[in-house]
């Protein structure tokens, strides 16, 4: 099985203030971490070697990961001082892979799929990148991918002009060929550059595979509450209907009023919140939307991405 890439270098500012406390694929879902399961998935599939980018609370994953022995893998890492984007990452990355292709995953959303036949279908078409899609689920709220009927891509579409498009799900085969010619250390992006370039100027080394599994996205606040109660052991529907979402080691009082809210902090009795991020107050800024209540601070879903 071809090794893994998993980009795990972002700050993740979509998912903020979550995000200020520790790496976006850190965040729990039910008793494992996403990246746990992100990396769960690529060894019940057979792969083996796998490289993480770093570079946005890096403790915080390595913490979790370790050298992958536990997870029956070889975990390195590829540190990025700077953050060198979803193209650049993985040029840096190169010489820690060392294969002419390898499985390129991000690290925050989660799609169990088989990936053998995905590797096989990339080898047959002579493609240099293959994306895994699903039809577009929310074009409003995704970017989209235009292919042919056999699977070649066409370009891209931004949200709000993405219906009858495919959504990416965060994993693909990749050649190494396609980011060799990268500047190894200078950020690039594969979708808005690398990738677009190659669909305007060599059309088919770019292409699609559509995917039946569901994907987990934890994109915003709202996303990763909506994903993590999807792990959630609940007692009942009406407790499914108003649960919140408790981060491990937190601590809520027993006369705390919480619903459909993340607690990322301890809380006390005599706090009530709703729809709501709850935040150590060390975190809030000047300039946040938030409600202060002693040592927590409180961010409405609302006001956040």
């Amino acid at each position: 099985m071809a090794p893994a890439l998993v980009l795990a270098a972002g700050r993740g500012t979509r998912l903020d203030p979550l995000t200020r406390l520790i790496a976006k694929p850190a965040v729990p879902l039910g008793d494992r971490a996403l990246i746990e399961r992100v990396l769960e998935h690529l060894q019940r599939e057979g792969v083996r070697d796998v490289v993480l980018n770093l570079h946005h609370k890096p403790e915080s994953l390595t913490a979790v990961v370790g050298d992958g022995r536990h997870l029956g893998l070889q975990v390195r890492y590829s540190w990025e001082p700077e953050i060198l984007g979803s193209a650049g990452g993985p040029r840096h990355a190169l010489g820690l892979l060392d294969a002419d292709t390898f499985l390129l995953v991000n690290g925050d959303t989660l799609c169990e799929f088989p990936l053998g036949p995905m590797l096989e279908a990339h080898e047959r078409s002579s493609a240099d990148v293959t994306l895994a899609v699903v039809p577009n689920p929310a074009p409003r709220h995704y970017n989209g991918i235009r292919a042919s009927d056999d699977g070649v891509v066409r370009g891209f579409a931004p949200k709000g002009a993405a219906s009858g498009t495919w959504h990416f799900v965060g994993v693909q085969v990749a050649s190494a060929s396609v980011f060799g010619s990268l500047p190894d250390g200078v950020p690039a992006e594969t979708m808005s550059g690398l990738y677009r370039g190659l669909v305007a100027t060599q059309p088919g080394r770019v292409c699609v595979y559509p995917v039946g599994a569901p994907f987990l996205d934890v994109g915003t606040p709202r996303d990763y509450f909506n994903a993590a109660r999807q792990f959630m052991a609940t007692g009942g529907e009406r407790e499914a209907a108003s649960a919140s979402v408790r981060w491990p080691g937190v601590h809520v009082a027993p006369g705390a009023r919480l619903t459909r809210c993340v607690v990322a902090t301890d809380v006390p009795d005599d706090l009530t919140a709703t729809d709501a991020v709850l935040m150590p107050s060390r975190v809030a800024r000047a300039d946040d939307r938030v409600t202060r209540h002693g040592s927590v601070a409180i961010f409405p879903f609302e006001g956040l991405p």
